[in-house]
Parts: C-alpha cells; structure tokens; sequence
C-alpha cells in the first residue's frame, strides 16, 4: 500500500484516534504517586481495552512486582517480520495546576497544538501506534506486538524482570519505540544516541551539633556552605564537568545552532551557555552533571545557626557508551576527594542507568528512512538526546540480533516534564502515516 492510499487511511482515522487520546490523558497515570496506583492500572485497562477493540486476540495486562504493562499481539502473516511498539502509559507530576494555561488533564487544543500532561510524553506514542494498526483494520501485514508499560518515568525498576519473564511474547526482529523527539517542527529524526544517567545523594558533616554563628563563626565550619564549596568543583571555571575518568562520544556531524537553543531554553540575556565546544557535542555526547536539590534551612525558618550537616541530590547525565556504575563511583570519589576542612562525606540513595548507541545502518534503517522521509515529506535526520531511555539498551541486550529504531512526536516547543506539555497536531498526523508506511514496507523484507 502505497503512501496516497495510507495519508487518506490515516487522516480519515485521526478524529477517533484523538479522542482515545484525550480519554487516555483524561486518566492521571502518574507513575510516582502511591495515591495514583489506581489510576496507572486504569489506563492500563483502557489500553488493553483499545487493542481488543481492534481484534486483537491475545491481549494481556502483566506486572513483576511493578507497575501494569500491556502487552498486545497481531500475529505475523506467513513469512512476514515482527515489529514490536513500544511507549509507556505513566506520566509525570503536574507541577503547579495554576500555572498551566487549561487543565492538564482535560485535552485542550490551541493554535495548532495539543495540550495537557502526558499528551506527548508518552500517550500520544500510544495513540500513533493505534493510527497505524487502525490503518490496516487491526490486521497488519506484519506480526506486531503492541508494549506498553507503566512505570517508565520512575525508570522503569521492574522492566528487566518483565522482559525476562516474558521475553518469548517481546521478542520481535524489530523494535520501534516511539518516545523521543524529532528535530524541529516539520523536520523528523532518528535517535541514534542516548545519554545514560547516575545520581547520588551526598551528606556532608562539619559539628556534631548546632553551634551560634556569631559565637563561633569564622572558625568551625557550617555544613552547609562546606556542601556548597564542594558542590563548586564539580565544574570547571568554564562549566565543564570537572570529575575524572569519564567518557565522551566522537563529535556529532549536525549542527545544533545557538539562536535556536537559546530561544528553546529560554536563556536570560546576558546569561552564557555552560561548557566548551560544539553544542551538539555538550549536549548529546558528554556529560553533565545537576544538582537537582538541597535540603537546608528555609530563609523564613532561618536562624543565627552554623548548620551541622547538609545533603544534596546530585545527578550525572553521561555519554552514551559510559558505564553507568563506573561513572558513579567516579562521581562519589571527586566528592570524597574534594570535600573542604576534612568534612565528613557519606553517600545514601543512588542509581546508575546507561545509555545507548542505535546504529541507523542496515536494511531496516534504509526502509525506516524511506518510510518516514516519504511520510513528513522531507528527509529524516539522526540525532542525539540529552535524556534517558534506558529501555533502549534493555532491548538492545536481550534482543541482540533485533534493530531498534527510536523515534516520536516531540518537538522544541513540547516542554514534556513541564507545565503546558504539547505536541504540534501536524507532526502527529506525520507520525502516524509514516508508522503505518514503515509497517507497510516492513512487510517486504519479510517476501
């Protein structure tokens, strides 16, 4: 079927399509909220509920001492491939409600653009994946099986379990995880570079108890401006990252323009980038480090006090070939090294995900490229991502034989984690046709 036949097919889909997302959006899935539990297995159901509705005949909601998953399989016609589809159905907190322009819950269209939490990050993955099964009737000319998982944005802990158990009903010769974003309005991509993830939370002490800071000032050190002081070298007077033994990529060939990023960031005038080099490079294939919180006095609860202890969470995103536990115990030993006075240093919760490399080469990748070139009528780009899915290295390991392809719907403009997430309504209509053409040409390679 060719791409004139799938448009028309796809675009006749969509206003159905939308709204089993709005009433997937319409369930707050959010996976780190104990009082959501019942709302994340809601949204499972109503997945697997969407899936048998297309005739699926085998649909299953499964869970290892984690969050629901759903998985879903067409069969495959005779001599054809598998292709798995994956997203995930849990979303992140909503911030403030108050800041959010609509309710974000509640789907709201503007200029073009759909709203709400989760809309793009990752329920319209969902919803892509229906738009291509539905291109074909629930009966596609591959074999798929519909994944989708509910604890991805808390890191997905039982994922490895999952897969393990049921690695029989995942295994596919191609994975499509419809999860990242494409490089700008009108312009698709293929991730082929994932920045892996380590994070500690670091305690400092100075006293074994509260001292007056007038009284003894200027002589015993306060926890928390010693935490501070050590918080400071890990960078460099640049903004590099100034912890050894770590690991960059090859520089990337696209160019990421500064005018853009600015605009995309919403950088201060007058406030410089961090870091050295070309941005893609800082951005993609080395590491960063953040320090995501301090827990401290309030400045209205604050006292003449010289604090005895102090803490930080402080986060790693690295490059994509890092090891993940090497780089955090690099991390811990800059930390121990480097504290001020001979503070007392301790380490408490901690995590190490890796990152990964997707090659865009071989028959399928050439087939992905024409499907999705001819769909958004321009061609696809590769690029990097700053973020994490580890998923995609889990794939990677159990299904060594298997190609990955990592795309989406996000865009610059979709501030997914953040108040008004959303997604451009056009893309999403691209996304969808050049999905169920990359089922279509699948299928040959299969002949």
């Amino acid at each position: 079927m060719e791409l004139p036949d799938l448009r028309d097919r796809v675009t006749s889909l969509l206003p159905g399509v939308l709204d089993d997302l709005a009433r997937l959006v319409a369930i707050p899935s959010v996976s780190s909220l104990p009082d959501r539990a019942g709302d994340v297995q809601a949204t499972a159901e109503a997945v697997a509920q969407l899936a048998r509705d297309l005739g699926c005949p085998d649909v299953r909601i499964v869970a290892e001492g984690g969050k629901p998953a759903v998985i879903a399989k067409f069969p495959a016609p005779e001599g054809a491939p598998t292709v798995c589809l994956y997203a995930h159905h849990d979303v992140q907190p909503t911030g403030e409600v108050d800041l959010w322009t609509s309710d974000p819950f509640t789907v709201t269209e503007r200029d073009g653009r759909l709203y709400g939490r989760g809309v793009v990050d990752d329920k319209a993955g969902i919803a892509v994946h229906l738009a291509a099964l539905r291109a074909f009737d629930g009966r596609p000319p591959v074999g798929v099986t519909l994944f989708v998982e509910g604890e991805e944005e808390i890191g997905s802990p039982s994922l490895a379990t999952l897969m393990e158990k049921h690695a029989d009903d995942l295994a596919a010769d191609v994975y499509v995880i419809c999860d990242s974003a494409n490089w700008q309005v009108g312009t698709p991509a293929f991730t082929t570079a994932l920045r892996g993830l380590s994070d500690v939370v670091v305690t400092v002490d100075t006293l074994d108890h509260a001292l007056h800071s007038g009284q003894y000032g200027g002589v015993a050190p306060d926890a928390l401006t010693t935490l501070v002081q050590l918080l400071a070298t890990l960078h460099d007077a640049d903004g590099n990252v100034a912890v050894a033994g770590l690991d960059t990529e090859p520089p990337f060939a696209l160019e990421y323009p500064e005018e853009r990023l600015r605009a995309e960031t919403g950088v201060l005038e007058g406030v410089t980038f961090t870091g050295t080099g070309p941005l893609a490079d800082r951005l993609w294939g080395r590491p960063s480090i953040t320090v995501l919180a301090i827990d401290c006095t309030r400045v209205a609860d604050a006292s003449n006090t010289l604090a005895p202890t102090a803490r930080a969470k402080v986060s790693m995103r690295l490059a994509p070939s890092q090891d993940a536990a090497v780089a955090l115990e690099a991390l811990k030993q800059h930390l121990y090294d480097h504290a001020p006075f001979g503070a007392r240093v301790t380490f408490g919760a901690q995590e190490a995900a890796g990152g990964s490399l997707v090659p865009l080469t071989g028959d399928v990748a050439e087939v992905a490229r024409a499907a999705y070139s001819q769909a958004w009528g321009t061609d696809a780009v590769e690029v990097g991502q700053g973020g994490s899915i580890p998923l995609v290295g889990l794939f990677q390991q159990a299904f060594p034989g298997a190609e990955v392809l990592v795309t989406g719907v996000v865009d610059p403009d979709s501030r997914m984690h953040g108040i008004d997430e959303s997604f451009d309504l056009g893309d999403f209509t691209n996304a969808c046709v050049a999905e169920a053409t990359l089922l279509a040409r699948l299928a040959g390679l299969g002949s």
